[in-house]
């Protein structure tokens, strides 16, 4: 009986532990961020932010004035320390929601390195976080 009554309040426990919605913050949007593969060798960003697509609309310069390869490695490097945070709740709060699968085995395209590289530059300008200390800023 004894076996059957701890079995239950465990399984109680469990459950009300169990969430399927994430826990945001009010005052922060939502920073959901979707990789989509539109075929095998095609990939679109898409982000839920309403003040990104302006911001990256109002950007100086081209997506060509760098590289792939330059977006390529500021995007590996930004998506790692991004997805520290994300796995780390407790230290650095609900902000980073979405863990970004980035993958450096893996040719995005220069468009997306682009949108990725500027995405994280957004974050940085609107919501004054800083993932990467960089010299000169």
């Amino acid at each position: 009986m004894k076996t059957i009554i701890i079995g239950a309040l465990l399984l109680v426990m469990m459950a009300a532990c169990h969430t399927n919605k994430p826990v945001s913050s009010p005052d922060a949007p939502n920073q959901e961020i979707s990789v989509e593969s539109v075929d095998s060798t095609e990939y679109d960003l898409i982000v839920f932010d309403p003040g990104y697509e302006l911001f990256l609309q109002t950007q100086p310069y081209s997506k060509e004035f760098y590289s792939n390869e330059y977006y390529q490695q500021w995007n590996y490097r930004y998506s790692v320390e991004w997805n520290i945070r994300h796995s780390n709740p407790l230290r650095y709060g609900d902000f980073y929601e979405t863990a970004i699968p980035y993958d450096l085995s893996v040719d995005y395209g220069l468009d997306f390195n682009y949108k990725l590289y500027q995405y994280f530059q957004f974050i940085e300008q609107e919501y004054g976080i800083v993932l990467i200390r960089r010299k000169g800023r």
